[in-house]
C-alpha cells in the first residue's frame, strides 16, 4: 500500500471515528442538542438511542483488527445513516448548512476510509 493512501485512509478513518463516536455519544445520551436536531425531522427521540448504539458500534468495529465482512456491514450502516440524515434534512425542508454539512463531509469521509482501506482490512472473495 503506497504511503499516501495509508495517509488518506487513517485521516478519513481518524475522522469519521471521532465524529461517529462523538455523535454517537451525545445520542445514546440525550444531549440536548440532539434531541433538537432530530425532532423537527419528525423522529422520536428513542430512535437516538438506537442510532448511537450502532455508531458507537460501528466505530470499534471499523477500528479493531480482522472481521472483514462486519467491517463492510459497519461500512454501509455508517453510509446509510449519514445519507439518511442528509435525505431527511432536505425532505423536511431544512437547508441550513449547518445542519446538512455534518452528513455531507462524513459521508465523504466514510467513502475515503472505505475504499483506501489497507488489503487486510478487505473481505476477500474467491471465485471460481
Amino acid at each position: 500500500m503506497k504511503n499516501s493512501n495509508k495517509i488518506i485512509y487513517w485521516t478519513s478513518t481518524a475522522l469519521v471515528s471521532f465524529g461517529m463516536l462523538g455523535s454517537g455519544l451525545a445520542q445514546v445520551l440525550h444531549v440536548k442538542d440532539m434531541v433538537a436536531l432530530i425532532t423537527p425531522l419528525g423522529y422520536p427521540t428513542y430512535f437516538l438511542t438506537i442510532l448511537g448504539i450502532w455508531k458507537i458500534l460501528a466505530v470499534i468495529t471499523i477500528l479493531a483488527p480482522r472481521f472483514p465482512l462486519i467491517k463492510e456491514w459497519a461500512y454501509a450502516g455508517l453510509f446509510f445513516t449519514m445519507t439518511g440524515a442528509l435525505i431527511s434534512h432536505l425532505a423536511c425542508g431544512i437547508h441550513d448548512i449547518k445542519e446538512v454539512l455534518g452528513p455531507v463531509m462524513q459521508t465523504i469521509f466514510i467513502i475515503l476510509s472505505w475504499y483506501f482501506r489497507p488489503a487486510d482490512r478487505k473481505l476477500m472473495i474467491a471465485v471460481k
